[in-house]
């Protein structure tokens, strides 16, 4: 698995190739039923390709034509604690933390600890969640303190 620290944001010619990719894939995917061979024009080889990687490569021309940086990783996989921390952005001991809390599941393998990709994502949304609740909290407060101009 590529390291979060190592992705880099896509070029302006990346952008463009990846908007002028997407916009023809998309037209091309309306009409495909089954998975589809592709010719490499370059090799003239042909390869079968399954229809929902496609439509994921659709996804990323699209987020690479925004200019965004964009990572892969599957979803069934099981993490070390540092890839995990780095994926919520936190220390690994604030992790562990976490994990040995309860708040996140995980599996230990002799010493180390494992956590599910999903398991992750999941917390991270939860995370959010409560991020913008408190947010609109705060908000709330404010105004009614008369804090806010309107």
């Amino acid at each position: 698995m590529q390291r979060l620290d190592n992705i880099t944001k896509p070029s302006k010619a990346e952008q463009q190739l990846a908007m002028a990719s997407y916009s023809a894939l998309e037209n091309v995917l309306k009409e495909l039923k089954d998975d589809p061979e592709i010719e490499i024009e370059e090799t003239n080889d042909k390869i079968r390709i399954p229809l929902n990687a496609l439509k994921l490569l659709a996804k990323i021309l699209k987020v690479t034509s925004q200019g965004k940086p964009i990572s892969i990783v599957p979803i069934a996989m099981e993490m070390t604690t540092q890839a995990a921390a780095d994926l919520l952005g936190c220390s690994r001991p604030h992790l562990v933390k976490l994990l040995e809390e309860g708040k996140i599941e995980f599996t230990k393998i002799g010493k180390h600890r494992r956590v599910k990709f999903e398991d992750i994502v999941s917390y991270k949304k939860q995370m959010k969640a409560k991020q913008q609740e408190l947010i609109v909290k705060i908000m709330k407060a404010d105004e009614e303190s008369g804090l806010y101009d309107t």
